[in-house]
């Protein structure tokens, strides 16, 4: 599959770009650090007990400080969905941008693990310097207590040491546990040692307050390599002259070292009040509970959930993030939303899918089964639902779907949940943007699933029938189950069995026919399924086609 250039620049420039800054930045300061340790006169009595470890741990120390302020911001959710919503400040290309914020996130949380093992690294060689080369001529710069000190002593006994054992442990149980056989298997694992993350800036903030490192204050008068009181750099036979040499080498005074003082609270204090600053104000927003209208049971374990809640809007395609107290106090999960609040409806839904224990709990709290030793009453008794919070609403890639002419959205199963609501808002008339026509593609492995959204789509079709619109809505149903296939016999979907084909789709045959109807324009292509259908559909989107038509892939993806 030969890739275009203009597709390429289109989908990977903008990220690659900003890789190439960002890894920029992060060998710029590691050679700015490590240079400054390795030829600063400040530095040279330092260097000549522990060497290059000092250069590399002070060099790796920097590049963290950076990456530990960076990997906040791509949390900051209310943040990112303000510049999103703000079109007149953030163009398209900018806004795609945003949509890499957990990209850019797990990079900078896989760059601080690897420059901590660095910078471990030649701490513990640093550590084993400090005791072998004990400094009798300058006992300020010593760590250790007295020559062959042993080094886990060294460790044990100071601060840099102790917190640092801390910091390695915490990393080290927030990067297994975001492994994505982890997060699959125990979502509750992620969520409890990922806030952790409260604790490691708290530590890393004492981290430095023992100062194990010192350079020296009086350069002038006491110039790196003079010779004391003690010491001549000639023999009592030596010459007027070189006596005078060696005098003008003398140390004016002792030479004296501090601690530096602490840097790390520079680099990540802003972050860390923007962050904490944001997660007050979700606290805040979210403290009030939401009324639950409705709660539907649907075929394949999914669930639609109707809420109301005052003053909530948002707009199609984006998420919230749910907590039930009555199932956890501390989890919180991202749905997207498959209805948005209007002038002339205020409630709002979502569909969940039970997989996994919170769903499952959560969904015998909604959807309680009778008891069959209970005595049947002709009374009808209110449901009573448990208490509900939600945060948001938050951006995501579905939004961008109105601001093309014409786009693709691409389907996986309860993957349909972001371009439900943008349906919805069609259905509503909404109006105001640019798209002119729709391709939606939707794949289930079962006939069964369709029924979620089967009234929806057949509303559709009818209403741009009526406006004389077919064109508008281009409709693709495949059901890749072949297995006990029954048809959608009912009269009322005879719109979607038209439609409807067995089999997976043929990704390129679809493409080129999409290319071909739409030729020299932009086109939108917006996935939420599975890998293999997202992996597909990117290479397409960056392949070359004789139609000239661009696509600029968008992947549906929860920070």
């Amino acid at each position: 599959m030969v890739v275009s250039l203009r597709s390429w620049v289109a989908n990977e420039g903008g990220k690659h770009f900003v890789l190439m800054l960002w890894l920029g930045a992060n060998t710029w300061l590691f050679m700015k650090t490590f240079l400054l340790y390795f030829t600063g006169q400040q530095y040279h009595y330092l260097y000549k007990m522990l060497g290059l470890g000092m250069c590399i741990s002070r060099a790796s120390a920097s590049v963290l400080n950076l990456n530990c302020s960076l990997v906040l911001l791509p949390m900051c959710r209310s943040l990112l969905t303000f510049v999103r919503g703000t079109h007149t400040v953030s163009s398209r290309e900018t806004r795609r941008l945003l949509d890499k914020s957990k990209t850019f996130h797990v990079a900078c949380g896989v760059s601080i693990c690897i420059f901590s093992v660095v910078h471990v690294s030649a701490h513990l060689v640093n550590v084993v310097n400090f005791s072998v080369s004990y400094s009798e001529d300058f006992p300020a710069l010593n760590l250790a207590r007295y020559r062959g000190e042993d080094p886990k002593l060294i460790i044990l006994t100071t601060i840099p040491g102790v917190t640092g054992l801390f910091l390695v442990l915490i990393l080290f149980l927030m990067f297994t546990s975001s492994s994505y056989c982890v997060r699959l298997s125990n979502y509750e694992i992620f969520w409890y040692t990922h806030n952790l993350f409260i604790v490691f800036y708290v530590i890393l903030m004492v981290h430095m307050v023992g100062g194990a490192l010192k350079y020296q204050t009086n350069i002038e008068a006491h110039p790196p390599g003079c010779l004391t009181a003690n010491q001549s750099g000639t023999s009592q036979q030596g010459d007027d002259l070189e006596r005078r040499e060696d005098e003008e080498r003398r140390c004016g005074e002792e030479a004296h070292f501090q601690p530096h003082y602490p840097q790390t609270w520079l680099w990540v204090s802003g972050p860390l009040c923007l962050y904490c600053a944001e997660r007050f104000y979700r606290y805040v927003r979210s403290s009030d509970p939401v009324t639950i209208v409705t709660v539907i049971r649907h075929p394949c374990d999914v669930v639609e959930l109707r809420m109301l809640k005052k003053n909530f809007k948002a707009r199609p395609g984006q998420y919230v993030v749910l907590n039930c107290p009555g199932v956890s106090s501390f989890e919180n999960h991202p749905f997207t939303l498959t209805t948005c609040p209007t002038d002339n409806k205020e409630t709002f839904g979502i569909h969940l899918r039970v997989v996994g224990d919170w769903t499952e709990r959560f969904t015998q709290m909604l959807l309680p089964q009778p008891r069959m030793d209970l005595e049947i009453l002709p009374t009808v008794q209110q449901r009573r639902y448990p208490k509900l919070y939600i945060d948001g609403p938050f951006g995501s890639p579905s939004e961008e779907v109105f601001n093309y002419d014409v786009s693709v959205c691409v389907a996986g199963g309860i993957g349909v949940t972001p371009f439900a609501c943008v349906l919805h808002a069609l259905l509503d008339g909404w109006t105001g943007f640019r798209l002119q026509r729709l391709y939606f593609v939707w794949v289930c492995r079962e006939l069964q699933s369709f029924y979620w959204f089967a009234e929806l789509l057949c509303a559709l079709y009818h209403k741009l029938w009526q406006e004389n619109r077919p064109d508008y809505f281009n409709l693709k149903l495949y059901v890749s189950q072949k297995d006990n296939l029954q048809s959608m016999c009912e009269e009322k979907y005879r719109p979607l069995t038209s439609r409807l084909l067995v089999g997976r789709p043929r990704w390129k045959l679809l493409f080129d026919e999409i290319g071909k109807n739409n030729k020299h324009k932009r086109v939108g292509v917006f996935c939420c399924g599975p890998k293999g259908i997202s992996k597909t559909l990117h290479k397409l989107c960056n392949s070359a086609r004789s139609s000239g038509t661009t696509f600029e892939f968008n992947k549906e993806s929860f920070s």
